[in-house]
């Protein structure tokens, strides 16, 4: 079986990343035999969007799941899409991803993980124009000039205790997500405005 992992490094004994979108790279393993193919992040330094990027490359090369700390929603919609698991590691080398991935030790989880302010925002945005913030509190859609949504705001649904063993995110690590996130926001602003000055020339 062929997984990603996500990783701050080009073997298997490079530090696992808790990061999805922005991690250095992808290390792709065949669990059978543990050969492995490393691919640095392009989307690391995208100006938006690096999420659905980075899931994007995954599934195109191959990966039956991907071992990884956090995903966000955008990059969670294109596994899901893609009937690609999502499994949850607490820390350690990619080596030792992939063993407890081998051993079943590791959970898989049902929809994005990053929590609202540690991921896509204050659950304050544009939704799909129903006016209910960002789908559930974590940023779930764009607007696409469909409404601003700005109304109630569906609180998030928690997510399952991660494994006792996982250790908190460090102040890099939630550096990082909130990065990833502001990027992502700023180029689902861009995308609206753009299509609101559209709208507004043909009036």
């Amino acid at each position: 079986m062929k997984i990603a992992v996500t990783s701050n490094g080009t073997d298997l004994d490079a530090a696992a990343s808790p990061v999805f979108g922005r991690c250095a790279a992808y290390v792709f393993v065949e669990t059978d035999t543990m050969a492995f193919e490393a691919v640095e992040n392009p989307a690391i330094s995208a100006s938006s969007g690096a999420g659905i990027q980075a899931a994007q490359l995954v599934v195109e090369r191959g990966a039956q799941a991907v071992v990884t700390g956090n995903v966000g929603p955008n990059a969670f919609a294109v596994f899901q899409s893609a009937g690609v698991p999502i499994c949850l590691f607490g820390g350690g080398t990619v080596r030792e991803a992939i063993e407890a991935f081998k051993a079943g030790r590791l959970r898989s989880i049902a929809d994005a993980n990053v929590q609202a302010g540690r991921g896509m925002g204050s659950g304050m945005g544009m939704g799909r124009g129903l006016g209910r913030g960002m789908g559930r509190g974590m940023g779930r859609g764009m607007g696409r000039g469909m409404g601003m949504g700005w109304g109630e705001v569906t609180p998030p649904t928690p997510a399952a205790s991660p494994p006792a063993s996982a250790p908190a995110a460090s102040r890099e690590e939630e550096i990082a997500a909130l990065k990833e996130a502001a990027s992502e926001l700023q180029g689902q602003l861009a995308e609206v405005m753009e299509r609101l000055d559209r709208l507004q020339k043909e009036e």
